[in-house]
Parts: C-alpha cells; structure tokens; sequence
C-alpha cells in the first residue's frame, strides 16, 4: 500500500458504510443512518481533498468515489421513500436522472468517442442539495423541523435535479454532434 491509495481505501470504505446505513434506514434507526451518512459524506469530501492535493489521482479512485456516492444516495433515496418520508416521484426523479447520465455516458463512449466527465456546477449544486434533504429528512425524525424548511429543499432537489439533467444532456448532446459532424467531414 502506498500513500496514493489512500483515497481509495477511503473510497472503499464508504461504500463499505451503505450496508450499515441501509440497515439502520430500514430498522427507522434514523439517528445511526445520520451518524453513518455524515461519515460517509465526510469521507467523500477527505478522498477528493486528498486525491486533488497530493496528486494522489487514479483510474480506480475516479470510479470508486462516484460508485460510493451514487450508493449512499440511491440507498437513501429509496429508503426514506420506502417509509414515505420522501415522495416517490422525488425519488424516482433522482434515479432517472442517473440512469439517464450513466446510459448517455456509455452510449456516447460507444459511438462517439471516450467521454471525460467534469461535473457541472449545477449538478455539484444539484448534489448538495440532494445530500442535504437527505440530512433534514433524517434529522426531522430525531428532532422536529419546520415543514416549510423541508419542502424548500425538497424542491431545490427536484428543480436542480431536472436542471442539471438538460445540462448535461444539452452539453453532450452539442459533443457528439460537433464530434461527429467533425468525423464526417474528415471521412469525405
């Protein structure tokens, strides 16, 4: 083990920690999913410092830490659905997006070219907010919360969601069309 695969481990541990957030979301143990879910966001934002930083980058790590995000999210999603503290077109909203981002990637790697993902800032926002509804939803289960406070993230979440879907379609959609059109005009 070298120090570049701190990240990783780190990565490695966070998918790791779904099954015990998953449990503990399932058992409506709310106050242990919280404690678990804020490790594992913690742990998200130290493999990134650490990976950017230190130069500490790799092919495994840039597939690891979206793979351990997407997880914590999808299990909480579906969950805090399941016990009907998230609505269900919310939670299918969310999931269709990263269905339709993971399809489009492999798609355009398919036909196009091999696809670089950058993460826009409206999805960035779109993650936050996603995380943080997560948060609250789990919070007001311990403590009570304004309703008004958790309605307005849950439409930041769908809002943000649905921008930052048409982003990235639109900005990959405008690639494989430049690169394609390119790839036409070199075969003539």
């Amino acid at each position: 083990m070298t120090k570049n695969d701190i990240p990783n481990i780190i990565s490695i541990v966070r998918i790791v920690l779904v099954v015990p957030i998953t449990y503990y979301l399932w058992s409506q143990n709310y106050l242990v999913a919280l404690l678990l879910f804020l490790v594992g966001g913690l742990s998200d934002g130290l493999d990134g410092f650490l990976a950017r930083r230190y130069h500490w980058e790799t092919e495994l790590g840039a597939m690891l830490d979206p793979m351990g995000d997407k997880l914590m999210m999808l299990s909480a999603y579906l969950l805090l659905g399941w016990h009907s503290l998230l609505p269900w077109w919310l939670v299918i909203l969310v999931i269709s997006r990263d269905l339709i981002l993971v399809f489009g990637t492999l798609l355009y790697r398919k036909f196009v070219a091999v696809a670089k993902l950058k993460p826009l800032y409206i999805s960035k926002l779109n993650t936050v907010f996603q995380i943080l509804l997560v948060l609250i939803i789990m919070v007001s289960q311990v403590i009570t919360i304004n309703q008004l406070i958790v309605d307005s993230i849950l439409w930041l979440v769908a809002i943000t969601t649905v921008m930052s879907g048409y982003a990235y379609i639109h900005e990959w959609g405008n690639r494989a069309w430049h690169t394609l059109k390119g790839n036409e005009g070199n075969d003539s």
